[in-house]
């Protein structure tokens, strides 16, 4: 694995820490971390969703939490079969996802049906952060000083 040195950038680059932060971690992501599958797609202007493929949990036994820029989904299953499996190949087994969000971005909902847990998610701009548009007025040259200047006699 080949890792970046993002240490130029930081000389010519002010507030950007957390985005080097974010390319650091994707580069440490273990490729074998694909459990369980999931997509993430744009539903609108700023409106996202992921879905991920839970079969078997239930409601009670996912976990969906947001703490500022990172939504955490963990599953655990509570209760396993008391039969003697002859054959397992159904997934039971706990997991943990960890998605990191952008700036301004909430969690509006999630549902589960039919084995896929929804998670709606939004961008609330502030209105201070939305652009806006400046109204720019025409200069109104300053009015010549018509007072006139008496000569002092010496």
């Amino acid at each position: 694995m080949t890792t970046q040195d993002f240490t130029p950038l930081y000389t010519t680059s002010v507030g950007f820490d957390r985005l080097f932060d974010l390319l650091e971690t994707a580069n440490q992501v273990a490729a074998t971390d694909n459990w369980p599958p999931y997509n993430i797609e744009k539903t609108g202007e700023d409106q996202y969703r992921i879905t991920m493929s839970v079969a078997g949990f239930s409601e009670n036994e996912i976990e969906v939490v947001q703490e500022q820029n990172t939504l955490r989904v963990n599953g655990s299953k509570s209760d396993l079969p008391q039969s003697e499996l002859l054959y397992c190949g159904i997934a039971n087994r706990s997991f943990g996802r960890r998605f990191e969000l952008a700036d301004y971005m909430k969690v509006s909902g999630a549902n589960l049906e039919n084995g896929l847990l929804k998670i709606d998610l939004v961008r609330e701009l502030p209105e201070e952060m939305k652009p806006r548009r400046i109204e720019i007025r025409a200069a109104v040259p300053k009015a010549l000083d018509t007072k006139k200047i008496e000569k002092q006699a010496a």
